[in-house]
């Protein structure tokens, strides 16, 4: 028996319908489809990262797996995403696509997964630095207990203000002099040096550890990055110090200033304590993007009361199972996605739709987690459960959207390859200039010179501005109910110049009523809603929930339909009580050999000039009677469409309504271009025909039924609830299912993407004019040479200006 052998039995098995992942240890369903043989074993896995790993070394991955013990944690990494791994608990944790938005509510939690703001493909499990550009990494998923101070963010200030306690006396004593007070004439040269030594060396090597770690790593990995400049800066000046205390001999006396070596103690720690100050700023501001997340998940409540055999109990939201029974009092809030299975009440679901009015809740009706029941009590069946909530996925949706990257990024990537390396040579070659034809003392000038550079040079600025006006802009459009499913989406958006809109649910209220019926021959106007309910009653179609419903309210008997059978983009047919029933638009009467059409066509006229859809019911042959369905108009459509116009967007309406009703509702919105009778693959061809034409479109469907369309569009956009279809294949989601939210979308893919570019230009322009004056530049004319310490500050103004800059979009007015 081989090593891998020997190890194939090892692997527990959770139940029989499950197993366990080799790889990270994860429980997955016995059946995934992510699964591979190896020995004659079949195993499973929770994602492609750990089916590739497996792939790679089966033999290696069972025989780590053997070793571990049963109280380690484990974890993975789908996509190859750069993992460091911290065995912490007995849980196991992977970055495979499993990540829960409900979390923990513990800010230390040590499952959780971090990322990099810059990097989103760096994941790892706990907190830690980029390897790539050494920020701090962030919780993937905010968590309710992140509202509080993080780690990070306490450690991070609480170096800052040691670094500020023991940088400012000395400052006091090596800048003194420039002042009037000169300490140094009131103790001897050797213990001026050590009384700095003493204050700066806590600065950096305590205060500035975090700093010169991920410098030293960024050397170590060859991916430099600002950390690089800020540890060769800070140690530089701390080091030439250290020597001038210990060993003054050896200093050439190129570097002497009014006849002794110069210290640059103060330098190094002012710049460790600045370097901070912006770190510990750009950790606050970060910790405040999430604001809407948090918002969000604080819908959700934290119990639910589940009914059993044995009465009832209130268990975490953690605890409930698809399938529960949940009882939902009076202002109770509900707990999960379900099924009203007995009661009845009028639920606020504001939080989806922004709709002030409350929505009537009965028994077969289903119910969002996170609405609020308000008047009477419910008993619902629980049937999506944590992250299968409509409440998770709008959270997740917003939280992989802040972490997403822009297109615009890759040229900051760009940049930045080239940029340390380049900064560096820069420094190298104004140390150079400074020693060969600098003015005395040359090496103490040029020393100056090129540490100014590399602290002046650090290109945090340049690489926090695309990210942070990324997470503000997706954060401040999901609390206007946007959900922006990446970066690119936004990039895209901008560029939009077309709409093209539905009209039902879209211009309209989407609940169309009954407003007119008109008979023909023998019929009165109860018995054809009877038979045109009965078959209407199998349809999920808006107008055939019309009919269903003036049925209901006419308080008429509905009877079986049989044979029903739908007929696409035309209408639906069946047998009741020995009637042979078709209803739907004129033309499949036609072509269905009715008689009496025309006749039907002369009177439906009038309905259609005042915006109805008008529905022909033939019964045995003959046209029986028309139906006028009527959808008001929504009270936010006139002022949303006068919006989209301002911003210089054309409108254009594709309904499968008729010429007349079209154009009654496009000219009383003033729409600019409408076209009726359009089925959904004729609307998925005129977007790809628009787009042939140049134009950049923008689709706002249900995001289930105009699926194609919104496919073939630059920008989907899903109009509704937000479930289902929509959250998983739109670029945008509007939750509120309101035209004014395409208005917010456009307002906030401009005011982000203008955002973007202002920072970029803060940060090119920083440094494109820092850089030559740290090198001197202004010195042959002012006769002045930028201190280090000048440098950094300048630095960190570059990083807060950047940061000040995103955190506007917070108060960007989109509607």
């Amino acid at each position: 028996m081989d090593h891998a052998e020997k190890h194939k039995t090892s692997l527990p098995v959770a139940d029989e319908s499950t197993q366990i992942d080799p790889v990270c240890g994860m429980t997955v369903p016995a059946d995934s489809p992510r699964s591979a043989e190896y020995n004659g074993e079949n195993y499973v896995f929770c994602s492609d990262g750990c089916l590739k790993k497996f792939q790679d070394d089966p033999a290696g991955v069972l025989a780590k797996r053997s070793q571990k013990e049963a109280s380690s944690g484990s974890s993975c990494c789908g996509g190859g995403a750069v993992v460091q791994t911290r065995e912490t608990s007995n849980k196991s944790s992977c970055c495979g696509g499993h990540s829960s938005t409900k979390a923990s509510d513990s800010p230390a939690d040590p499952t959780a997964i971090y990322t990099c703001p810059m990097h989103p493909e760096i994941e790892q499990v706990g907190p830690g630095d980029c390897p790539i550009c050494g920020m701090d990494l962030e919780p993937k998923v905010v968590a309710l207990a992140d509202e509080g101070e993080d780690k990070q963010y306490s450690d991070m200030k609480r170096r800052f203000w040691v670094g500020v306690a023991l940088s400012v006396p000395l400052l006091v004593i090596a800048m003194g002099p420039m002042v009037g007070l000169r300490i140094a004439d009131w103790m001897s040269q050797s213990v001026f040096g050590w009384l700095q030594l003493a204050l700066a060396t806590p600065v950096v090597f305590w205060c500035g550890w975090p700093l010169l770690v991920r410098g030293a790593k960024s050397f170590r990995t060859m991916n430099l990055n600002m950390f690089s400049l800020i540890a060769v800066g800070t140690l530089a000046a701390y080091l030439f110090s250290l020597v001038v205390v210990l060993l003054p001999g050896v200093i050439p006396e190129a570097f002497f200033e009014n006849g002794v070596p110069p210290l640059y103690f103060e330098a190094a720690a002012v710049i460790i304590t600045l370097v901070l100050l912006g770190q510990v700023l750009e950790l606050r501001a970060r910790q405040q993007t999430g604001g809407a997340i948090r918002e969000l998940m604080k819908l959700a409540p934290d119990t639910a009361h589940r009914i059993t055999d044995d009465g009832e109990e209130d268990v975490s939201l953690d605890s409930v199972h698809k399938g529960d029974r949940l009882r939902v009092r009076p202002g109770e809030k509900v707990p999960v996605d379900g099924k009203v299975l007995s009661g009845s009440s009028s639920v606020d679901e504001s939080m989806l739709t922004g709709e002030p009015m409350p929505v009537k809740k009965v028994e077969g009706d289903e119910i969002t987690g996170g609405t609020l029941n308000q008047t009477g009590a419910l008993v619902m069946e629980a049937v999506g459960v944590g992250g299968d909530t409509v409440l998770n996925r709008i959270v997740q949706m917003v939280a992989d959207a802040q972490r997403s990257r822009a297109p615009i990024q890759k040229l900051v990537d760009v940049v930045a390859r080239y940029f340390v390396p380049a900064v560096i040579v820069c420094s190298i070659l104004a140390f150079i200039g400074w020693a060969v034809f600098g003015p005395e003392p040359q090496l103490a000038h040029a020393f100056v010179a090129a540490v100014a550079v590399l602290i002046i040079a650090c290109p945090c600025a340049l690489g926090l501005a695309t990210p942070m006006s990324v997470m503000v802009g997706v954060g401040r459009g999901a609390k206007e109910g946007v959900l922006i499913k990446n970066a690119e989406v936004l990039e895209v958006m901008e560029k939009v110049d077309t709409i093209v809109v539905d009209k039902t649910g879209t211009l309209t209220q989407g609940r169309p009523e009954v407003t007119g019926v008109e008979t023909f021959g023998d019929w009165n106007e109860n018995d054809v809603l009877t038979l045109a309910a009965a078959v209407e009653a199998q349809s999920e179609h808006p107008l055939a929930q019309a009919v269903v419903r003036r049925a209901k309210a006419d308080e008429l008997q509905l009877v079986e339909a049989s044979e029903f059978n739908s007929i696409t983009g035309g209408g639906v047919r069946a047998r009741v009580d020995d009637h042979d029933v078709l209803i739907g638009k004129a033309d499949l009467l036609d072509e269905q050999g009715i008689e009496g059409v025309d006749s039907g066509r002369d009177k439906a006229g009038s309905h259609q000039a005042e915006g109805a859809t008008v529905v022909f019911v033939a019964i045995d042959k003959k046209l029986a009677a028309i139906l006028a369905i009527t959808d008001p108009i929504k009270e936010s459509t006139p002022a949303a469409l006068m919006t989209l116009h301002e911003l210089g967007l054309k409108v254009v309406m594709l309904t499968g309504d008729a010429e007349p009703t079209a154009k009654a509702v496009a000219t009383k919105l003033g729409i600019d271009e409408f076209h009726a009778g359009v089925s959904p693959e004729e609307k998925h061809d005129f977007v790809r025909e628009l787009k042939k034409q140049g134009t950049t479109v923008a689709m706002c469907g249900d995001g289930i039924n105009d699926a194609p369309a919104l496919a073939a569009a630059n920008v989907g956009i899903a109009m509704g609830t937000g479930t289902g279809v929509a959250i998983e294949s739109a670029g945008v989601t509007l939750v509120g299912g309101d035209l004014r939210g395409v208005a917010a979308a456009a307002n906030l893919s401009r005011k982000t993407m203008s955002n973007i570019r202002q920072n970029l230009f803060f940060a090119f322009i920083y440094n494109a004019l820092g850089i030559p004056v740290a090198a001197g530049l202004l010195y042959p004319i002012f006769g002045v040479l930028l201190s280090p310490m000048i440098a950094a500050a300048a630095m960190s103004f570059s990083s807060v200006s950047v940061i000040a800059n995103a955190l506007r979009l917070r108060a960007a007015k989109l509607t």
